[in-house]
């Protein structure tokens, strides 16, 4: 799936003020049609004031550094970029599988959390969620759990990482994988776990951390930039189809 950028539909104001003039000559036409009793611009006039709101379903507004990836009756159409005021077809549908979904990271960790909105009737409030289909294209933080792993000389080791990573390919992360955000979360845990193994938790004789054959003094507490820098590459080459860019990985937690 490739990616494709919508670059000339930011024309939703022009869209929004067209729309509002054509309601109000229709109901000044309505009003002067049935005066004049003419059953022609009655027809016509009514017709687009009970379904010209459908224009308005077209509107999309993005902030800066947020895409919206959109879809018709199952078929991807294209991805909005940038911030701006947008007009797409009105049967559109914004598509995220990963928008109700929440991290412990910065950024976007409540942006998949359901807005709710209030509608009363009869007295009693009935409250409906909607989520946010908008994908965030900022950087963002990943802190995982901490986790338990036995290093190469099968001593127990609690470790944890920190993983700043952003979304490059919108098609790619909403369709190539269920998930993108858990996807993620569990690539970072796994490269994790096949690293750290790989290392003593300090300085030991006769181990190889870096597969020449030949012993070296690598170890997770004196070696930590360099533990940090091979997760992030074990990470990068597993969520490449998923199309995120994983900018640094951090060691924040060693025990």
């Amino acid at each position: 799936m490739k990616e494709v950028t919508l670059n000339n539909k930011k024309n939703g104001m022009s869209i929004l003020l067209l729309t509002l003039a054509l309601y109000v000559v229709a109901i000044v036409g309505l009003v002067f049609g049935a005066i004049a009793e003419n059953i022609p611009v009655i027809v016509v006039t009514a017709i687009w004031v009970c379904l010209g709101w459908i224009l308005f379903c077209g509107l999309r507004t993005l902030k800066p550094q947020e895409a919206l990836v959109l879809t018709l009756f199952g078929k991807y159409i294209g991805t909005l970029k940038n911030e701006g005021f947008y007009f797409v077809n009105p049967f559109c549908t914004g598509f995220n599988p990963a928008a109700k979904t929440k991290l412990n990271q910065s950024g976007d960790v409540d942006a998949g959390a359901k807005k709710p909105f209030v509608i009363a009737s009869t007295g009693a409030e009935m409250a409906m969620e909607m989520p946010d289909k908008k994908i965030s294209l900022k950087i963002m933080t990943l802190n995982n759990n901490r986790q338990k792993i036995n290093d190469c000389l099968g001593n127990p080791v609690e470790i944890g990482i920190a993983v700043t990573w952003r979304v490059v390919d919108t098609a790619k992360a909403v369709f190539n994988v269920d998930n993108y955000k858990e996807f993620l979360s569990l690539q970072c845990d796994s490269a994790l776990r096949n690293i750290v193994r790989l290392y003593p938790y300090d300085v030991a004789p006769n181990v190889d951390t870096t597969g020449d054959g030949i012993a070296d003094e690598g170890s997770l507490r004196g070696s930590s930039e360099v533990v940090a820098q091979r997760i992030k590459d074990e990470i990068q080459s597993k969520v490449e189809e998923a199309g995120l860019e994983v900018v640094e990985a951090r060691i924040t937690y060693l025990a």
